[in-house]
């Protein structure tokens, strides 16, 4: 099995192995840019992607949803959240120390990440690194393998343990999230079902279209779903790119699409006018922390 993923100690990279890891003979195949991760996939290089595509703190990721929506026609072959724990990393012998023993940080210029990642952590730049610049890049390890190869100059970046030890970096502060709840919901993308793993519950993610705007499209959309108790769980609208005003909705739905319940929704829906575009009927895992 060959997986597209982000850099070897990204978050997504560590995401990857906590969802794959017990799955034998799994090749990662290691990406600077997420374009290259779809395309990889898209291109019949590898047999899937791995894709962040929502976080607790900064909600959707809307370039992935895109590029899932507009790019490439890969379905989801399995979704899993995965904790999100950001560190400030650098070399402790780049900075000094206050009369209290902490760390100070005046010495640092700039900070550089990916912008989701940079997006966590708002309030700790604000309060302790406020006169850096913020530089996004590609991934988190891509920002600590700049900070790597520019030593002396008062560079540091937000990313993960494994990475900063990969490359021979310090963790300065670690877990500097805004949020202890820092989750991100990946998933799996390819054109065959993922096998070796299974999970009681499962989800169906949609795309609903429409050619003609009308009052209460969406509202006969929502009932079609609502009056068979059908629960979802995200509903997003993302413009189609085709006309200013226009938008698909994408819902995910807590039912598999096997569901007699789901298949007639989808009917209902179709029969009143609007297009269905079935992205994925997978298997949704949990994250569970290791016992210590």
């Amino acid at each position: 099995m060959k997986v597209a993923v982000l850099p070897k100690g990204s978050t997504s990279d560590d995401a990857a192995r906590y969802i794959l890891g017990e799955i034998d003979g799994v090749d990662f195949h290691y990406h600077r840019l997420i374009a290259e991760v779809f395309a990889s996939t898209a291109e019949g290089i590898t047999d899937y992607s791995v894709i962040p595509i929502e976080n607790t703190i900064d909600g959707s990721v809307s370039l992935h949803t895109d590029m899932l929506i507009d790019d490439v026609d890969l379905p989801i072959q399995a979704e899993w959240v995965y904790p999100s724990i950001q560190n400030l990393v650098g070399r402790l012998s780049e900075l000094d120390r206050k009369p209290n023993g902490e760390l100070d940080y005046s010495r640092i210029v700039k900070v550089m990440s990916h912008p989701v990642a940079m997006a966590q952590c708002r309030q700790f730049l604000k309060q302790h690194i406020p006169h850096a610049e913020l530089e996004h890049v590609g991934s988190t390890t891509e920002a600590i393998r700049t900070v790597r190869d520019n030593p002396g100059i008062g560079w540091a970046a937000i990313g993960q343990k494994t990475a900063a030890q990969h490359n021979g970096l310090d963790v300065l502060q670690e877990s500097v999230t805004d949020h202890d709840n820092n989750y991100t919901r990946f998933l799996l993308i390819g054109p065959k079902p993922l096998n070796g793993k299974t999970s009681d519950k499962h989800k169906t993610t949609i795309i609903v279209s429409s050619q003609e705007d009308y009052p209460g499209g969406l509202h006969q959309v929502l009932s079609a779903l609502a009056w068979r108790r059908i629960n979802l769980s995200r509903i997003e609208s993302r413009p189609t790119k085709k006309k200013l005003g226009t938008y698909y909705f994408l819902i995910d739905i807590d039912m598999s699409l096997e569901s007699i319940l789901l298949q007639s929704a989808i009917a209902e829906i179709e029969a009143i006018g609007f297009q269905v575009r079935v992205m994925g009927s997978y298997p949704s895992f949990s994250y569970k922390p290791a016992l210590k």
